[in-house]
């Protein structure tokens, strides 16, 4: 088999190029002959159809427009295009789950607006701190490593946050104090193919309410238990992932609530903290997803 790790053109960094490299040496020890071709070598030129396809593509990217013109070319594509964009927007992916029974804080999502720079009257700020209380999340909907995700202790830090974002779409969540053994924490399955193959508990530092690494926590090995495992399971079923790094806090009790789900969930970090390389698993279920698919 061939395949292509399609990546962002303009996305440089050492962590991307360590895992696109694990990525690309899963793929060659499952048998499959895999290039990494980027977005901007690919283009996406309408009715234009590539002279030489691949067998599949593993999409790590968020170009939704590209993916979608791989998908009309007949390219199986992992993940599908309608996975990422319900994913990569913390909006849709609450909406897509609404009626079916996940454990989610509870949100408000922020009503749209015309003017291209701010909101004109910040009213339905007062609503949004009345209904949630304070402290309370604010999520742009777009955004990851926990850098769009704020804080808001009283109604003028809601207000300065809002400003700050601006017309951006967001949304606002209740604050859950998830904790483990007195710290802030929550877990981080990867779900491939429908299986949990590997879950951490991440550690925030002190001080800070999210627990991502990339903001200086810690990841740990952790042994998930039947429910989140259950929980995380059945969200990718939702969504439609093929792969996903699912996100759960800690509620009472320590009944799992969903976070969030991404679609490009780094490993790196994960394969440091428990030697597995989720990069294995996702090339192997393309393998075999392939095979069945052809049969």
């Amino acid at each position: 088999m061939n395949a292509w790790l399609v990546v962002n053109h303009f996305v440089h960094s050492e962590k991307f190029d360590t895992l696109y490299s694990m990525l690309i040496r899963s793929c060659e020890e499952a048998g499959v002959d895999i290039k990494i071709r980027t977005n901007a070598e690919l283009l996406t030129e309408i009715d234009e159809e590539f002279a030489k396809k691949p067998d599949f593509v593993l999409f790590w990217d968020k170009d939704l427009n590209l993916c979608r013109h791989l998908e009309n070319q007949g390219i199986r594509v992992f993940n599908r295009s309608c996975a990422i964009e319900v994913c990569d927007n913390k909006n849709l992916t609450c909406l897509a789950l609404e009626k079916h029974g996940i454990p989610m804080p509870r949100t408000i999502l922020a009503p749209k607006t015309f003017r291209p720079d701010q909101y004109p009257e910040l009213d339905f700020l007062v609503t949004v701190g009345s209904r949630l209380g304070f402290p309370l999340v604010v999520k742009e909907a777009f955004g990851s490593f926990g850098a769009q995700v704020h804080l808001a202790r009283n109604l003028e830090e809601l207000q300065h946050i809002v400003q700050g974002i601006g017309t951006r779409p967001m949304q606002f969540q209740e604050f859950i104090r998830s904790e483990w053994n007195g710290q802030t924490a929550d877990v981080r399955l990867h779900v491939v193919g429908g299986e949990v193959k590997a879950a951490v508990l991440r550690t925030a530092k002190s001080g800070d309410f999210r627990a991502n690494v990339t903001n200086g926590g810690k990841m740990l090995p952790w042994e998930a238990s039947p429910e989140q495992r259950k929980l995380a399971v059945r969200v990718c079923q939702i969504l439609g992932t093929d792969f996903a790094g699912v996100d759960l806090l800690f509620g009472k009790n320590g009944n799992p609530i969903l976070c969030e789900v991404n679609t490009n969930a780094h490993f790196k970090n994960l394969f440091d903290a428990v030697q597995i390389n989720v990069g294995q698993f996702i090339a192997e279920y393309a393998v075999s997803t392939i095979r069945k698919e052809r049969a």
